[in-house]
């Protein structure tokens, strides 16, 4: 099979990453339970016009995409496919409202049209006027992971030379107040909102959008080389362990050869305990955890896939994401484990190219 490389990378989150250069610019903010993301000036790429119809999460996965295809040098990939846990939530609760609001008549399609959860794909698509495979993959927390395995089946089969993936993922204000009253969101009461060693409920919800590049060549602005993504619906505590060593032992990988591990912890009491992993196989290598920067929703991983990237590239796991005190001197291998709820894990293997 043909190796899968990430060539270039585009990522709107909490944090000021879609200006200045990695994690420099970093707000660990432990006092409000859902985190808006940092927005950068989208009219230098999108008609102003335009950019008034569109949706937040539409915005963001524009700018992301054309960051990862300017930072690759490719005009047109050979697929576009995204992965999205609730789509573009603000024009679905626009159309709600306005069905309560009008009767149910009298209604424009509008955001009705934008609602679906393959806009971001197809924007991007008209944008570039590309008219490859086209896929959006709704698979909850494991819908980016689910877009870069298309990708890289497609890709180290030598279907495609090259693919735009990315996760995105926006937030809107009823959608909030619903996840409040589930007992989702961390309640007011419970500040500071610690992610790690925490005793509460819930986590701290947020958005944004990451994409990448995938080539199967190697070029200057390689970032690492995607070895193998597997993902599992479900799993019992006592089985995670098992779940990650078979994980290294299909790709003749093991534990020592892990440079570091990049946890997605989010501060939930009663789902944290899946990456206890840390205490037991992962105690002697080096730990990174991210959420307290990009906070909690279903394509955060890919904040996490942008960060081990950069950890590969720069060869160093900045101060803010360290779990442990651990360090290598080199940073060849790299392997994250995320899950939200105690469902959909996902692992993903990178290596240094």
């Amino acid at each position: 099979m043909r190796s899968c490389y990430i060539n270039g990378m585009g990522c709107i989150s909490a944090q000021k990453t879609f200006e200045s250069e990695f994690l420099s610019e970093v707000v660990v903010n432990e006092t409000e339970n859902v985190l808006q993301a940092q927005q950068p000036s989208y009219k230098e790429i999108i008609p102003p016009a335009a950019i008034r119809r569109m949706a937040k999460g539409v915005k963001m996965g524009i700018y992301a995409s054309t960051q990862a295809l300017n930072e690759a040098g490719l005009e047109q990939p050979d697929a576009i496919i995204t992965g999205t846990g609730m789509g573009c939530t603000e024009d679905s609760e626009k159309f709600l409202k306005a069905i309560l609001d009008n009767n149910e008549e009298f209604l424009t399609p509008t955001s009705f049209i934008q609602s679906t959860h393959n806009t971001v794909g197809a924007q991007i698509a008209l944008g570039l006027q590309c008219k490859s495979y086209n896929f959006t993959y709704v698979n909850g927390a494991v819908s980016l992971e689910s877009a870069l395995m298309d990708a890289k089946m497609q890709i180290g089969n030598d279907e495609i030379n090259s693919a735009l993936i990315g996760g995105i993922d926006e937030m809107a204000a009823h959608t909030i107040e619903m996840y409040k009253l589930n007992n989702c969101i961390k309640k007011e009461e419970d500040k500071p909102y610690h992610i790690l060693d925490s005793k509460t409920k819930g986590i701290v919800f947020s958005e944004g959008a990451v994409f990448f590049t995938l080539e199967n060549n190697k070029k200057e602005s390689s970032y690492a080389k995607v070895e193998d993504v597997f993902i599992q619906n479900t799993l019992k505590t006592n089985q995670v362990d098992a779940f990650v060593l078979d994980f290294l032992a299909s790709n003749d990988t093991n534990i020592d050869q892990i440079d570091a591990v990049v946890l997605g912890n989010n501060g939930d009491v009663d789902y944290d305990h899946y990456y206890n992993i840390a205490h037991s196989i992962f105690k002697e290598i080096p730990q990174v955890y991210y959420k307290h920067l990009s906070g909690e929703y279903n394509t955060a991983s890919g904040f996490g896939l942008w960060l081990a990237s950069h950890i590969i590239k720069k060869q160093e796991i900045p101060l803010v994401v360290k779990m442990n005190n651990l360090e290598k001197e080199n940073y060849n291998t790299i392997l994250l484990y995320n899950q939200y709820q105690g469902k959909d894990h996902s692992l993903i293997l990178l290596k240094k190219c």
